[in-house]
């Protein structure tokens, strides 16, 4: 039996009720455009609840212009990890102010954990699992504590574990949304010219998917975008993607 309005948007008690509800809000909206996906987490949420976390990355733009559109004041969890270009800092406070965003938090990994864990700012090179989880999972952990659940910008076009992912699915106690689920490039770069959108600094210089400077290189011709992360090792993911958040 499908879920009734009022029980949807009911606070999610524990996995079990997040797996059920997401699994008929992924039925309802496994045909919706990105922005109907966004109103309707409005809706069944609430802003107070609802957040976007994004790296104001080289696709980043385009996710938040559509989230702007809809509601710009939703909270925008940017996880600053200590080890990103500079670039990518001046390219979040360019979208700030062309969009509009009205509250975009830059969450920092706890300064004791780094002089525990990462005394050298070595950590990148000797367990990257390690070095994301201090800088990114935990962070995020403690930047989605407030709210029922969260939005990415992943695409099923990226591949790997994220080629068959829902457009809705359960993050431990917390929904996650995924509105650019089946997004192709050409719409990407469609929303990019329809809104003049800049691109991020480092595009022009051959970086197609940006993470941390140790972590992120070039990518050759031929080569898919996510292809210039953590190169020459086999992991493709920094792990906010892949550990729950309940």
């Amino acid at each position: 039996m499908a879920m009734t309005v009022s029980e949807l948007a009911e606070p999610i008690m524990d996995e079990t009720a997040a797996a059920k509800k997401a699994a008929t809000l992924d039925e309802a909206l496994h045909r919706a455009t990105p922005s109907e996906v966004i109103e309707g987490a409005l809706r069944i949420v609430g802003r107070e609840r609802l957040a976007v976390v994004s790296s104001f990355g080289t696709e980043s733009a385009a996710l938040l212009k559509v989230m702007a559109d809809v509601d710009p004041a939703i909270p925008v969890i940017f996880l600053d990890t200590g080890w990103l270009f500079e670039e990518t800092l001046a390219y979040r406070d360019t979208l700030i102010e062309k969009l509009g965003l009205r509250d975009v938090r830059s969450i920092k990994p706890l300064e004791e954990t780094l002089h525990r864990e990462d005394p050298d700012k070595e950590l990148w090179f000797s367990d990257p699992d390690a070095c994301c989880r201090i800088r990114k999972v935990e962070p995020l952990q403690r930047a989605l504590a407030p709210f029922d659940a969260w939005i990415s910008g992943r695409k099923r076009f990226q591949g790997g574990l994220r080629a068959a992912m829902p457009m809705v699915e359960a993050d431990g106690v917390r929904l996650k949304f995924n509105p650019f689920a089946t997004i192709s490039p050409a719409e990407i770069e469609a929303i990019y010219a329809g809104a003049k959108l800049p691109p991020h600094p480092l595009v022009a210089s051959g970086f197609r998917s940006m993470g941390c400077m140790p972590c992120t290189s070039r990518t050759l011709p031929g080569e898919d975008g996510r292809d210039g992360r953590w190169r020459g090792r086999s992991k493709t993911e920094c792990g906010i993607h892949t550990v729950t958040t309940g």
